[in-house]
């Protein structure tokens, strides 16, 4: 390519010079590139000769040094910026100094600007002009921390951004006045609460007073450009303040609150239960209007104080927000209809592993929420831990950088330098739906609580932050200098929120109850009378929509025998032709054609862990990708299917806020083995079983846990249906363990049928072996005629009644190797009856089949789990009175404090002893299972 020299002037030209020369003593010595143009350059005809001097020796390495100065200053000038309110002293770094690169600063100033690229060049003579430009940028009260970012679209939009200013100094200039109006609501707030309320904890916000501005111009940017719904999450600190002046809650209920009135009615005729939550816990939402319209809707859901546990939650409320569902095949999520900004604490950004699962799906397909707001709220110190006992990295941001998200730290005492962060870290959000962090550095005025005293464990900083002015006074100074109003009228702005305040709170009726009112909570009983048969006919039509795949797609062969015999399950109604994952399959199908649509989740879902489900096909050939489920012509709405990531702690929240923000879907998630649920203990104890009595929550989640003893060892055997029953109260939740894929297709259909009507979350627990075993299978009329059964009656003994002297309870697999056990038939005396359901727990129905059998003398409860474990401990209680005067015994393995034998040879031996002893009478009837041999 032709090569005109007359393009560099003057140093640059020395440099080309230089090259080329390099070039024709030794090709090899300059780069491949470089090579490539000088083959095609006939330089001027006054080039030296080659090994003449064509520019100072050292020039070349002055240039470099200087070019690489510059460069060191954009990527580690955060290293050096003035984040900290406090004025803690950064630590720099080597390369930010011009000795580290070999210039001085009268080198600098003798090199031309034009040896780096970029905005910051625009008007400067030298490449010192560049480099001061450079450390105003990037080495003031804002650091901007961005050396990890690789894709260089991204890299580049964020160099031109920052050195442009458009963003310190947008089109929509900051109001000062307003900023200072907003910086006194919150600071007269937190005033107000602690001189009225001396000691009442409110986790205050002073020294993070900007996060409130921040909040405003986030979502009055977001409303401006057309997002829908903006959803925010945080833990305590600052909570109140945020919902007092972002979400609108009104002073009168906030301080209705703080009186803590004790509130009437706790206890309705159903004895379900209201405990509700602390005040710094609860949530709030807006409307932000445009005029008579409303453009957003803002949203804080509640949050208990696992502090980053919310992280996830939020999440899944923005996917189902932005979600259109309203379409066969998969949803199509719109980024730019909702925004999720979460709202850490620095000591637990880097401290909880919540953080870095949640972090993990911002780029899932399934997962994605077209890019977060990430505000940590850096007060620089947890309780009374300080940041170098808290964390490894160097910033509380440390594992953003893991994940390519640019951070932006800002000291919190600069409004405009606040303002502008959030202006240039939304824009980025929009431009490329990515997350996105600010780390607000400022500090905390008081203890953790307003009943701590810092000084015990940080003397000196809590005597430097008692001598420092708020940020308010110091803008209200800055304004002063400006000319932009006076002492007397910063104060008086003060005075006036503070009378105001008070004024309020003395208006408080005592007798009027501002707290929230109680929230509706359905009764228990709509579930009894929902119907969730589906014709044979219906159901064959979808069966075989469900077969059909696209021309050309190549089946694995392994996969056709199975669909071979789904092709003829519905030649006979009443053969068992049905088996467990046809049944779930059948199931959604139909309630996709009802109307209503179904997310489906978990570890290794689309397949499922034992291969039985394969709910999406990849050609043999190709790889390409299809669901039938996302293709029958019978669906109305979308069907959602992802592998989720490794992490139950976080997907069960996700799901757990798709479910609550999309209550008409059917949201499951299912876990490779159910004791991996163990991972999620958290979600299920804050959210999934409880947030119904201390918020008013309703979720409607299910989640399928594979259990059942099968010699797989501790891990894959139980999925701690014991924890499940602990946790079981007021009606909060449905616990099932089906023995039939009929029982499975109707529980499934009487969730979706109950989602709006009665939501409760459903937790079946799964086969594993017997998801292909004959005794599951089902015919196509029981699906077609039958209905959710709590309770399964031995059909058999019921037809020998009169023989019949011990009743065994059992449910889920043991229940069928019981009734398949070659024991049964030798033990006429005995009766098996299957207790699908274990909360509510079926009383009335196992008392039932307690009355079929009138010569009935003892009661045994029979499970695979240690005594200790399973539903015993649960059942036992509420079946003594039922019991009456027979005996009533256990049957299980031994206590232990662990799930399970670690040997599939002790195992089988002890479960055929467990099943040959519930069938063992002694020749004396009246003794019975005794204490001494009820255990295994």
């Amino acid at each position: 390519m032709p090569f005109d020299l007359n393009d560099f002037q003057g140093v640059n030209a020395g440099v080309v010079l230089e090259l080329y020369d390099r070039y024709r003593a030794d090709p090899a010595s300059v780069d491949e590139a470089t090579r490539a143009l000088f083959r095609h350059w006939t330089p001027p005809a006054d080039t030296p000769p080659a090994g003449a001097p064509t520019v100072r020796p050292d020039l070349i390495d002055l240039i470099v040094g200087a070019a690489n100065l510059a460069q060191s200053i954009r990527l580690y000038g955060h290293l050096a910026a003035q984040i900290d309110p406090l004025g803690a002293r950064r630590l720099g770094d080597p390369a930010l100094l011009p000795e580290t690169h070999g210039v001085t600063v009268d080198d600098l100033k003798a090199l031309p600007a034009t040896l780096v690229k970029g905005p910051v060049t625009a008007g400067a003579r030298t490449m010192w002009d560049v480099i001061e430009r450079l450390r105003h940028i990037y080495c003031s009260t804002t650091g901007y921390d961005i050396a990890h970012i690789f894709v260089p679209e991204e890299r580049d939009w964020l160099n031109e951004a920052i050195e442009t200013g458009r963003y310190r100094a947008p089109r929509d200039p900051i109001d000062p006045s307003a900023l200072l109006d907003r910086l006194t609501d919150v600071e007269a707030f937190e005033r107000f609460l602690h001189r009225t309320f001396p000691g009442k904890t409110r986790f205050s916000i002073e020294g993070l007073d900007m996060l409130v501005p921040v909040l405003d111009e986030l979502i009055w940017d977001a409303a401006e450009s057309g997002i829908r719904q903006a959803f925010i999450a945080m833990a305590h600190r600052g909570r109140l303040n945020v919902m007092a002046h972002v979400l609108g809650k009104p002073y009168e209920q906030i301080l209705a609150e703080f009186k803590d009135p004790v509130r009437g009615g706790l206890d309705d005729d159903e004895g379900l239960q209201w405990s509700g939550d602390v005040k710094y816990h609860l949530g709030a939402s807006r409307a932000v209007n445009g005029g008579e319209e409303v453009k957003m809707l803002v949203s804080m859901p509640p949050n208990p104080s696992h502090l980053e546990a919310i992280n996830p939650v939020l999440e899944g409320m923005a996917r189902a927000a932005g979600s259109d569902v309203s379409k066969r095949g998969a949803p199509v999520f719109n980024p730019d209809a909702v925004l999720p900004i979460l709202i850490h604490g620095d000591a637990s950004f880097p401290g909880q592993g919540i953080v870095v699962e949640t972090l993990n799906m911002h780029r899932l397909p399934g997962y994605t929420t077209g890019g977060t707001v990430h505000i940590i709220a850096n007060n620089q110190i947890g309780f009374t831990t300080n940041p170098q006992d808290a964390a490894s990295t160097l910033y509380a941001s440390g594992p953003a950088r893991g994940f390519k998200i640019p951070i932006f730290h800002v000291n919190a005492d600069d409004p405009e330098a606040c303002v502008a962060v959030v202006r240039l870290a939304y824009a980025y959000r929009m431009k490329f739906h990515r997350d996105v962090l600010i780390d607000v550095v400022g500090y905390r005025r008081y203890g953790h609580n307003e009943g701590d005293e810092p000084a015990f464990t940080q003397p000196v900083i809590s005597r430097k932050i008692a001598e420092h002015p708020t940020v308010r006074e110091m803008w209200a100074r800055t304004l002063e200098t400006r000319g932009l109003l006076s002492k007397e009228q910063a104060q008086s702005l003060l005075n006036l929120r503070l009378d105001r305040l008070q004024r309020i709170y003395d208006a408080l009726d005592p007798e009027k109850s501002l707290v929230e009112e109680l929230p509706e909570i359905a009764a228990p009983g709509t579930a009894e009378h929902t119907r969730t048969a589906v014709p044979a006919d219906r159901l064959g039509a979808l069966n075989a929509s469900l077969l059909v795949v696209p021309d050309g797609f190549a089946i694995n062969r392994k996969l056709e025998r199975g669909r071979e015999r789904r092709r003829q399950a519905f030649a006979s109604l009443t053969e068992r032709t049905v088996d467990w994952a046809m049944a779930e399959e059948l199931a959604l199908a139909s309630i996709l054609e009802d109307g209503t649509p179904v997310r489906f989740t978990g570890e290794d879902v689309e397949r499922g862990t034992f291969s039985h489900r394969h709910a999406v096909f990849y050609d043999a050939n190709t790889g390409a990708r299809y669901s039938p489920l996302q293709s029958i012509p019978q669906a109305r709405v979308a069907f959602e299917i992802h592998n989720s990531p490794l992490t139950e702690n976080a997907t069960i929240g996700f799901e757990y806020g798709y479910d609550i923000q999309a209550p008409d879907r059917l949201v499951v998630w299912e876990a490779q083995y159910g004791d991996f649920i163990n991972g999620a203990q958290m979600m299920l104890d804050e959210f999934v079983l409880s947030a119904r009595a201390k918020w008013g929550q309703e979720p409607g989640l299910v989640l399928l846990l594979p259990h059942g003893y099968e010699g797989q060892g501790p891990d894959h055997a139980s999925a701690r249906p014991e924890r499940f029953l602990q946790l079981a109260a007021d009606t909060n939740v449905r616990v099932v363990n089906c023995t039939s894929a009929a029982q499975y297709f109707h529980v499934l259909r009487r969730q979706a049928a109950l989602l709006v009507k009665d939501p409760l979350p459903l937790v079946v627990l799964t086969p594993k072996s017997l998801l292909r075993h004959p005794f599951v299978a089902s015919a196509p009329a029981d699906l077609a005629e039958g209905q959710w059964m709590k309770v399964i009656d031995d059909e058999e003994a019921l037809r020998r009644a009169d023989d019949v002297r011990r009743l065994v309870f059992a449910t889920g697999k043991v229940s069928v190797d019981l009734l398949t056990s070659a024991h049964r038939h030798a033990s006429p005396a005995v009766a098996i009856t299957r207790v699908e359901q274990l909360y509510p727990l079926p009383i009335n129905e196992m008392l039932q089949s307690l009355e079929s059998y009138p010569r009935l003398e003892e009661v045994l409860w029979v499970q695979e789990e240690p005594e200790n474990m399973g539903a015993w401990e649960f059942v036992r209680p509420l079946i003594e009175d039922l019991v009456g005067p027979r005996r009533l015994a256990v049957l299980a393995r031994p206590r232990s404090s662990s799930p399970a034998e670690g040997s599939a040879a002790r195992h089988a031996r002890n479960q055929e002893q467990l099943l040959a002893r519930a069938f063992e009478l002694r020749s004396d009837a009246g003794a019975g299972i005794g204490a001494e041999n009820r255990q295994v």
